[in-house]
This record gives structure tokens, C-alpha cells and sequence, in this order.
């Protein structure tokens, strides 16, 4: 069973929505399941988290899995994983906790994680 953003979580994606248009070839979409993620480069970058393991306002963006276990140490009222989550290269961000600049510098940085991920596939498939 999938979570349905609440309108609260909405709300808070518009600041992340906001931020991340600022930045080259980072574009905002809609998944198919009809909840609000950004994309760098055509792949996910960050979105609303909708697996029922996660805390309502909670934002998953792709980071470096070695980079994840800082934000959990530095910082876990604002970054956790779920056990659903654990496998992935993303963080999960309780979006009411972390404060707009280090928003900010974490999407610049998933972004630049997502297009070198981008970059690298599409070397490989041109081979």
C-alpha cells in the first residue's frame, strides 16, 4: 500500500520543487503512482517518499551510499532510511526538520550524483 501525500507534504515539496528548478537540466515531474519528484538528466533524483515505512513530509533524495551513513550519523532528526530503503542509494529528509540551505546543497549534490549516474549508463549503452 502506497501513502498518499498529504496536502502538508505538498506544500513542503514546493520549497524543494522551487529549489531544484534552479538548478540545470533538473526538471519537476509526476510519477506514475501520481506523487511529485524532481529529475536530473531524465533519472530520479528526489521525490516525495510514499512507502508506508516512511514518516509523513519525508523527501527521498539519491545520495552516495557512503555519504548516507555521515547524514545518519551527523544529523538522524533530520536523515533516516527505513529497512525498505536500506538497498537503495537515497536518504530519506523529514522535510519540517532540515532548513533551506542544506536543502539547497543536498539536491546540488544528488544532482550531480544523478547526471554522472545518467552520464555513465548512457556511455555504457553506446558501446
Amino acid at each position: 500500500m502506497k501513502l498518499k501525500p498529504t496536502r502538508e507534504a505538498a506544500d513542503l515539496f514546493e520549497t524543494v520543487r522551487a529549489i531544484g528548478l534552479t538548478m540545470p537540466d533538473v526538471e519537476a515531474t509526476i510519477r506514475y503512482d501520481g506523487s511529485s519528484i524532481l529529475k536530473a538528466g531524465g533519472a530520479f533524483m528526489a521525490g516525495l517518499a510514499t512507502h508506508p515505512s516512511t514518516e509523513p513530509g519525508t523527501l527521498v533524495v539519491r545520495v552516495d551510499l557512503e555519504e548516507r551513513e555521515g547524514f545518519l550519523e551527523d544529523a538522524p532528526e533530520i536523515y533516516y532510511v527505513t529497512k525498505y530503503y536500506r538497498n537503495y542509494p537515497v536518504v530519506l529528509v523529514r522535510l519540517s526538520q532540515i532548513d533551506r540551505n542544506a536543502l539547497r546543497d543536498l539536491l546540488a549534490a544528488s544532482r550531480l550524483l544523478t547526471l554522472a549516474k545518467g552520464r555513465k549508463r548512457r556511455h555504457h549503452q553506446v558501446r
